[in-house]
């Protein structure tokens, strides 16, 4: 996966990006951050891994593969959301 700015955004989504970004805490309460989880990969001691984290952004675990950490997301009750 890469980063990407804004920019690569039509306007009308880059207005939403740019308006996610400035959300504060209780927004993202508000908005679902303790129901919606997304995942991304990531290398965890030299292994490729599957980070999870709440809409929010805040991590909260890890698994070792995109199935388990879809799995690990619907078992806390949680919906799992693609982002790119």
């Amino acid at each position: 996966m890469t980063e990407h700015d804004d920019t690569d955004l039509p306007q009308d989504q880059a207005l939403a990006a740019a308006d996610l970004k400035r959300l504060s805490p209780l927004d993202w309460a508000r908005y679902g951050a303790q129901r919606i989880a997304y995942v991304r990969p990531v290398v965890v001691n030299g292994q490729a891994a599957i980070a999870i984290h709440a809409a929010d952004g805040t991590p909260i675990g890890a698994a070792p593969s995109i199935d388990l950490a879809t799995a690990a997301i619907l078992q806390h009750g949680m919906g799992a959301a693609l982002v790119h």
